[in-house]
Formats: C-alpha cells, structure tokens, sequence
C-alpha cells in the first residue's frame, strides 16, 4: 500500500508485515532498569541494570544472527538509572547511575576488544539523568536526581572523547530528573 505525503508524493512499501514481536533469547541475567545500546556491528550491547536487591555490573551482547545472547566484560562497578551512549567511534560510554548511592564514576566500553575503560568522574554524582551525543563527538550529560530520592539537580557536564576527561557545561535553568 502507498501512502502519500505533499506535493511529491511517492510510493513506500507497506511493512505491517514486519512489524510483528518475536522472541530473542534469554539474557543470562534477568535485569531492570539497564541499558540496551545498540552496536555498529547490529548487535546490542545491555549493560548494568538492579533484579530484586542486586545491583549488577555485568553484560550481554545481543547476536541477531543466531538470536542468541553472549556474556560481555563487566562494567568496573554495579549501576542502574545509567546512561550509555554510542560514540562515534563506536564505543559506548556508560556514565554515572545509581547503586545504593548517586554515582560520580563513568567508563568507556570497546566492542572491538570486549574490554572497559575508565574515563575520569564526573564532579557531579547523578542518577536519572540525560546523555546527548553532541555534533562535535562530544556528550552532553545534563539534570538528573541525587540523594535517594533522587532529588533533582541544575547541573550539566561535557565529556570529551578525545581527551576522556569531562568538563563543567552551563546549568540548566531548572532542576529537573
């Protein structure tokens, strides 16, 4: 079926078909609150996440080739209410969360060698928070809960892939998680 849309309308296939739910193998670990960060290679990389009182560190490689998962390095410390973002590089950075405690520690995951890295903290701890991949191959983390009640909070920081360092980033104008 086409649809059509303007002045230059044109036709598009109708993929209903495909948009059907199948099911994708068991994780090793049943988790919430994780991050799933999909790969340049078409795999997802799930990371981190809490299950009944357990935080966890660990991950898994989704493989949709075979529909199967695969264990991955483990984070450096257990976190949940993280972020992780695809940098141009193709690494994935996991920044800040929560275990128990607002977390200030972030690290750097390379698909390529299965292996974490650390980048330096952030200087401010947070959970619930924002990661925006930048134009400029930087991440814009911003806002996010402190405390545990996740108290929400103004400020706003850069890391800089090229030198893994972050850096200090306007303050929101309102507090927000």
């Amino acid at each position: 079926m086409a649809r059509q849309s303007g002045p230059r309308a044109r036709a598009v296939p109708d993929d209903s078909a495909a948009n059907i739910w199948g099911a994708a193998g068991n994780l090793a670990t049943a988790r919430a609150i994780h991050t799933a960060t999909l790969l340049p290679s078409g795999q997802v990389l799930v990371a981190g996440g809490f299950d009944s009182g357990t935080f966890y560190a660990s991950a898994e490689r989704y493989l949709a080739a075979s529909n199967t998962w695969s264990a991955a390095a483990s984070l450096t410390n257990t976190r949940y209410y993280h972020t992780a973002t695809l940098l141009r590089s193709g690494k994935v950075l996991v920044a800040a969360g929560y275990n128990g405690t607002a977390l200030v520690s972030a690290g750097r995951y390379d698909p390529a060698t299965d292996t974490w890295g650390i980048t330096g903290n952030l200087a401010t701890a947070r959970y619930v928070h924002t990661a925006t991949l930048l134009p400029s191959g930087q991440v814009l983390v911003a806002g996010g809960g402190q405390g545990n009640s996740a108290i929400p909070i103004n400020s706003a920081e850069r890391y800089d892939p090229s030198t893994n360092a972050w850096s200090d980033a306007a303050s929101l104008s309102q507090a927000r998680a």
